[in-house]
């Protein structure tokens, strides 16, 4: 690490933390209801007293000076970083801020979003893993550009559901941004590498303040933001090393896909709108669980965050060390769907809420 990154190392960790420690606690005072969640009879509330959502504001402006530090001292510019990042993150930052948008007009403003995007940028993604698809991403600009805007919208939506449990989200980002960088890494991608070291300090630093006992939450912004980090990191590591299987990428980004997927089609079926949130997802039937045992909210609360990483990283162990075996990333992707809906069952079966 040479004297530039090493400065930015420790600016990073004293910007985060004096943030966290000082002025959003200061802000929290001065502005009682501003980046204030307070609204405990949502679905997914859990908690019982006020707390900050500026969590993301931090980590967004962190990010910014990750962006500026490359640009000036690397003569690097991660323009898709930043034009997807900003964008999503004040998306979000709106709800945040208070500004009521209803689910289908944040929707649709996410796909209008990503439209412009992807096509300004020609984001893509060259291979599937399933030949059908890499013919037709191939032969159709319009194909490509609905595969990319879908993968986004998953990935930032997945984030965004399974925010809301301490550390929950926090850690499975930590975990998909520790294995992106190795991959990086260890196949020379430097640039990208760094990238992503620093964009895991930035987050380490939100994790302290995070978990277990939540001082601050990241807000739909900051879960947003992760959200977009997460998709474009994994397509550019994916471009950037083509030996790696694409299931590989499948199976790292398969809880934050699946709960969206699954959530989608399981609200259909009962005849509910899949747009609007409910207190059914596999991480809040945990909780239920966990809670109806030894009735501490907090506890239960990031119990859930330490047992579903905890399932997900022994999971993923395996694929890290075959991730350049199509065959064995695509069987094994399917273990995780069996795992997913038989862990669903027993967990809903015993909670009782439906």
């Amino acid at each position: 690490m040479d004297l530039n990154s090493l400065i930015l190392f420790f600016v990073l960790i004293i910007f985060g933390i004096i943030s966290y420690k000082y002025f959003i606690p200061f802000l929290k005072k001065i502005y009682i209801k501003l980046l204030v969640d307070d609204q405990f009879s949502k679905p997914q509330a859990f908690h019982d007293s006020p707390v900050s959502t500026a969590g993301g504001l931090v980590i967004f402006l962190s990010f910014l000076i990750l962006i500026i530090y490359s640009l000036i001292f690397k003569n690097i510019f991660f323009e898709e970083y930043l034009m997807f990042c900003t964008l999503f993150f004040l998306l979000g930052f709106i709800d945040d801020i208070k500004v009521n948008i209803k689910p289908k007009t944040r929707l649709f403003s996410m796909i209008v979003f990503l439209i412009i995007l992807v096509g300004y940028t020609d984001f893509h993604i060259d291979k599937t893993g399933i030949e059908f698809l890499n013919d037709w991403i191939q032969s159709s600009k319009t194909f490509s550009l609905v595969f990319v805007c879908l993968c986004f919208l998953f990935i930032i939506n997945g984030a965004n559901l399974i925010d809301g449990y301490n550390g929950l989200l926090g850690f499975h980002s930590l975990i998909i941004f520790l294995n992106l960088f190795l991959v990086n890494y260890l196949s020379g991608n430097t640039d990208l590498a760094n990238f992503l070291i620093f964009i895991i300090v930035i987050l380490s630093i939100f994790i302290f303040f995070n978990f277990p006992r939540a001082k601050i939450f990241l807000g739909d912004g900051g879960s947003y933001l992760l959200g977009s980090l997460i998709a474009i990191s994994t397509i550019q590591t994916s471009l950037a090393n083509p030996t790696v299987s694409p299931f590989y990428f499948c199976i790292l980004l398969f809880y934050l896909f699946f709960e969206v997927f699954f959530s989608f089609f399981r609200k259909l079926s009962k005849k509910k709108s899949p747009f609007y949130p409910d207190a059914k997802h596999l991480h809040m039937l945990l909780y239920k669980k966990l809670i109806k045992k030894n009735s501490d909210k907090l506890k239960s609360n990031y119990f859930v965050s330490v047992i579903v990483n905890t399932i997900y990283l022994i999971l993923i162990i395996p694929a890290m060390f075959m991730m350049k075996d199509g065959m064995f990333c695509k069987y094994y992707s399917i273990v995780f769907f069996i795992i997913y809906i038989f862990s669903y069952k027993i967990t809903n079966d015993k909670s009782k809420i439906y």
